[in-house]
Parts: C-alpha cells; sequence; structure tokens
C-alpha cells in the first residue's frame, strides 16, 4: 500500500477503526454523522454503537489507498478486507471535516 498523506482526522479515523466504537466517536464533532448501509447515525453514543455493532457482525480490515478533495469532502476509497460477503471491496469513504474532526462521513460501495 502506498502511503497516503491523510489530513490528521481521518488518518485518526482508520486507526481508531482497529479498535473500538469509543474509539471512533472520538474522532467526530459532537453533532457528527455516520451515514452506512442506508442508515444514519448522529451523536458519539449514535456512532459508538454503530462501530460496536458492525465489530460484532464482522471482522475486517480496511486499507486506504486512495485520496481525492472535492472543495471540503476528502473522498478516500480503502480495500476491506474481512469475513462479510464479497469481500473484499473497494469502499468510499466521504468525509466532511469541522475543527479538526469528522463533522460527517459517508460510506458507499
Amino acid at each position: 500500500m502506498k502511503d497516503l498523506d491523510l489530513p490528521e482526522p481521518i488518518a485518526a479515523y482508520f486507526d481508531a477503526d482497529r479498535h473500538d466504537g469509543q474509539a471512533v466517536a472520538r474522532c467526530f464533532t459532537k453533532e457528527g454523522v455516520v451515514l452506512d448501509e442506508g442508515k444514519t447515525h448522529s451523536g458519539a453514543a449514535e456512532i459508538e454503537a454503530w462501530k460496536n455493532e458492525a465489530t460484532a457482525r464482522y471482522t475486517y480490515t480496511a486499507q486506504p489507498h486512495t485520496l481525492q478533495t472535492q472543495g471540503n469532502r476528502y473522498l478516500v476509497t480503502s480495500r476491506v478486507s474481512g469475513n462479510f460477503p464479497g469481500s473484499p471491496v473497494d469502499l468510499r469513504y466521504a468525509f466532511i471535516l469541522e475543527r479538526g474532526r469528522i463533522a460527517s462521513l459517508e460510506i458507499s460501495p
């Protein structure tokens, strides 16, 4: 994997993603939002629950390999491998940053 120069909050997210929901939730603003699998998760408690539920269902690793910037949006493509149908798959993570934290994350195929 080539070394990506990810903005600090995004690098912190991918690092936290290898740990637990609490670590992931800390990467977001107080009003942070995650859109994943057609569901919206708002605020630290919902983001923590989303991550913990995903970890309970699947064992996976995410390896970011591409970064594009569109205005205030950062699009990261990551190879996600694990024990889920269709693995491995490239997923697109669309981040919007605010004051050094993630305000919004949308994950899509």
